[in-house]
């Protein structure tokens, strides 16, 4: 009960930096999108700007959904510190005509059955409900204790389009919900990305989030503005060992002014790294590794079956053994309608 509680207070002070202020640029009020979807990207420490090209592309980058050939439907399930936090991820894409791919992709994040105790203190002499905590007399009524969630939901409706052989784009429409007790809050705001192939085996991407600022307006009368955010990587394909080796390289570019919080920064550009390396035999399985934008070092593995996907990923903290969080385990399904009648151009 304690834990909850605790995660709820931390994440609702690190979403705000300017607590008075009706419109305000919100410092981590955007961070439940940047958990990451797929076991196969998080195995890869998230370094997929510009390798991505299944039905995820809807949140790494949506140019890389124009490189579908079959419609593919993707699922996730995540539990962070141990299961206080819990993280879903669903998302469909079809390929449209020769050269469009359309998707959904919806994701939630959860911290479910958080006690409210706002109407449980009391004054322990008479009984009367109080409300300052400072009285000596203070007590709770556990019967009055309720209970209630702090819920975040994001949609990405996306277009991407093949521009030609070397070059994708993409867009996303993305609608956002969040909900603590009563409280609530909607924004919309829209991504953009594209892929460029220089040559066969490299890929250069780029995906810039809330390129427009996102507006997030609370039913309190509170706006909160959540900035762009630059994403850019590139990938290179190895056909050796009997397999293909491709390392990838992303740098996120946040212009929120988190300084020490990233990997480096100039002023009030924070810029963080991702790293990822996956070797693929023979389109059978894969084996990952990684480095994430928060310093973890990651691992993962994936299988395919037919037209089943099956990926893993691990993550840790670099805590002591003491205060250590909660290992982080992710699985994630993606199934391809293979078949010839659901070809792209068919």
């Amino acid at each position: 009960m304690l834990n909850k509680i605790l995660v709820v207070l931390f994440l609702t002070f690190f979403s705000v930096i300017e607590i008075n202020a009706q419109t305000a640029v919100a410092k981590y009020a955007g961070e439940f999108l940047t958990l990451g979807v797929g076991g196969r990207a998080l195995g890869m420490g998230g370094a997929q700007v510009g390798v991505v090209s299944d039905v995820t592309a809807g949140y790494w980058n949506p140019a890389g959904l124009a490189r579908m050939d079959y419609p593919q439907i993707a699922l996730m399930h995540e539990e962070h510190f141990g299961d206080l936090v819990n993280y879903n991820y669903a998302a469909v894409a079809i390929p449209y005509g020769n050269d469009m791919s359309f998707g959904l992709s919806v994701i939630r994040l959860s911290v479910d059955g958080i006690p409210d105790t706002r109407n449980a203190l009391i004054d322990r002499a008479t009984g009367e409900q109080i409300s300052d905590p400072t009285n000596v007399n203070w007590a709770l009524d556990y019967s009055k204790i309720t209970e209630f969630s702090n819920t975040d939901w994001a949609v990405f409706l996306t277009f991407a389009k093949r521009h030609s052989d070397k070059f994708y784009w993409g867009a996303n429409v993305k609608i956002i919900r969040r909900d603590i007790a009563e409280e609530g809050a909607t924004g919309i705001g829209f991504d953009i990305g594209a892929l460029y192939m220089p040559f066969k085996n490299l890929s250069l991407g780029a995906n810039i989030m809330d390129v427009t600022t996102t507006l997030v307006a609370w039913s309190t009368g509170r706006n909160e503005l959540i900035s762009p955010t630059a994403k850019i990587g590139a990938a290179y394909a190895l056909n050796i060992l009997g397999g293909t080796i491709t390392p990838a390289l992303d740098f996120d570019i946040r212009f929120e002014n988190r300084k020490f919080a990233s990997n480096f920064n100039i002023g009030p550009v924070s810029v963080d790294m991702r790293a990822g390396l996956e070797y693929k035999y023979k389109n059978l399985f894969s084996i990952r590794g990684g480095y994430n934008d928060v310093k973890q070092f990651t691992i993962g593995a994936g299988i395919k079956l037919p037209k089943l996907n099956i990926d893993y990923s691990f993550a840790r903290f670099n805590r002591s053994e003491v205060d250590r969080l909660p290992d982080t385990h992710r699985i994630s399904l993606i199934l391809t309608l293979e078949e010839p009648k659901f070809l792209r151009g068919s």
